[in-house]
């Protein structure tokens, strides 16, 4: 299914969140879990990574920057509700990856455009791989799957935009 990465945060209606994982079998729950939670604290990297790249000046690549972050910021969110539809809270780990994505954030910006574009291309090329390999579990529901599928097809704009 095309995905319209001009979207950089889709609209979520009421209806669409739900609670999910009554009567799945404990090994599928634990599968879930461990890619939503990897998920999260991932995109919280990602996030933070832009966010501490963006500067002051007006530019083409400062504006790319931004909306990478707002898309970056809504995937995010998407995992961190798919969390807490299957009844489950982030993990206190997660502020390692915020740690993380500050160094790689700030000591890219030190180094320059060169850097932050290398820096950038890594983490996107990284993020399709993982998508990828989650997306070839069976077990996923309809819903989550197309989040991941749409997740899927921002990171594969974003390598195309930083390269």
């Amino acid at each position: 299914m095309p995905h319209d990465i001009t979207i950089v945060r889709p609209q979520v209606r009421l209806e669409e969140v739900r609670l999910r994982g009554q009567g799945l079998p404990t090994g599928v729950l634990k599968r879930i879990k461990r890619v939503l939670l990897a998920l999260t604290n991932l995109e919280l990297m990602a996030q933070t990574i832009y966010r501490y790249q963006v500067t002051r000046e007006r530019s083409e690549f400062n504006r790319q920057l931004i909306a990478a972050l707002l898309n970056e910021m809504s995937h995010f969110q998407d995992f961190q509700v798919k969390t807490y539809e299957y009844g489950w809270y982030p993990a206190l780990a997660r502020f390692g990856y915020w740690w993380v994505g500050w160094f790689f954030g700030v000591t890219s910006r030190l180094r320059g455009r060169r850097a932050m574009l290398k820096t950038n291309i890594w983490l996107e090329e990284k993020a399709v791989s993982h998508y990828t390999h989650f997306l070839k579990e069976d077990i996923w529901d309809a819903d989550t799957r197309q989040v991941l599928e749409k997740e899927l097809a921002d990171e594969v704009g974003h390598v195309a935009r930083w390269v």
